[in-house]
């Protein structure tokens, strides 16, 4: 059948109309994902599995690590949509979140509320189930810090909310350990303090590269508020302060597997993080380009590589 305009519109035939249905429910769905922030919850798993591994000394059983993987990325993903509920408002002020789905209108507030709430009982139910109690509530415990500490308390009202907001971002370490054993001990929490450490050079990284956006939103991120000299030497401070923690895991885990191997590649791999983050104080301090998201990228794969790290010498 041909379509026939009404009022300048097209009419859908019958049968265009399981074709159109079809691409409004993926449209749907691919809204609801864009919701979570699937590019953070990655981030966030690269570090469960190392811890996973560094609990048990090796491969903890696949029905283990599918229910962690599938509950920490359900607990992410219900932080994410929360931000994303309560930054509706200043999300349609930056350029960076301006087509998010409750800007644009795909979703309504409501329907993300609701979606956020279904995700935290899913996510805090299959941990407790198949995990421990303990990960189960260290995942609650993160949704929670995220969603209220974070977003409401703190990300709006102070420069110091990517330094507090640091412990959900860094709550999978723990999660994934907790999962193993139900309990925690030092060598997760070395770890945690590593990814901690790490998040406040990766983000100050992306917020100076943002700088306007926070600035039109009147969020109070570092970039913003201080002067890019100061920006540079505390990205330096906290680059250093992660490397130096992440040199502790040898003798704090040293009766877990790890060795030679990893304490190598950390070093190494934290010559190059250091290095990068120099070379953005540099470039501040002599006026030249920024390129703050060279020292970003370089951060995201020093954390992919040191959780490689681990696990190949938990495995070896």
């Amino acid at each position: 059948m041909r379509r026939h305009p009404v009022g300048g519109r097209p009419v859908t035939t019958l049968s265009e109309r399981p074709a159109v249905q079809g691409r409004r429910l993926s449209a749907t769905i691919r809204a609801y994902v864009a919701l979570t922030k699937p590019r953070i919850i990655e981030l966030l798993l690269i570090t469960t599995l190392p811890a996973m591994m560094l609990a048990v000394g090796g491969l903890p059983s696949w029905e283990l690590l599918l229910a962690t993987m599938a509950g920490g990325t359900l607990a992410a993903a219900a932080a994410n949509v929360f931000n994303c509920w309560y930054d509706r408002d200043i999300d349609r002020l930056m350029h960076r979140t301006e087509r998010r789905p409750l800007v644009t209108g795909e979703i309504t507030p409501r329907a993300a509320l609701v979606f956020g709430l279904v995700l935290t009982v899913l996510s805090v139910a299959l941990l407790y189930v198949t995990t421990t109690p303990l990960a189960a509530v260290l995942a609650l415990g993160a949704i929670v810090y995220y969603a209220v500490v974070y977003t409401v308390v703190l990300k709006r009202h102070t420069r110091h909310s990517t330094l507090f907001g640091g412990v959900p971002g860094a709550a999978p370490v723990l999660i994934g350990w907790a999962a193993v054993t139900g309990t925690l001990a030092w060598p997760a929490v070395v770890f945690f303090g590593v990814v901690f450490c790490w998040q406040l050079p990766h983000f100050w990284a992306l917020a100076m590269r943002f700088r306007a956006d926070y600035a039109r939103a009147d969020v109070p991120m570092l970039p913003v508020v201080a002067s890019p000299l100061s920006v540079g030497r505390q990205t330096v401070v906290w680059t250093w302060s992660t490397v130096a923690v992440s040199l502790l895991l040898w003798p704090v885990a040293d009766g877990y597997g790890i060795g030679w191997v990893y304490t190598g590649a950390a070093a190494a791999l934290g010559v190059w993080f250091i290095a990068e983050a120099h070379r953005l104080l540099r470039r501040i301090r002599s006026g030249a380009e920024t390129r703050p998201m060279q020292l970003f990228h370089v951060s995201i794969s020093y954390m992919a590589l040191l959780s490689v790290a681990i696990i190949v010498d938990v495995l070896v």
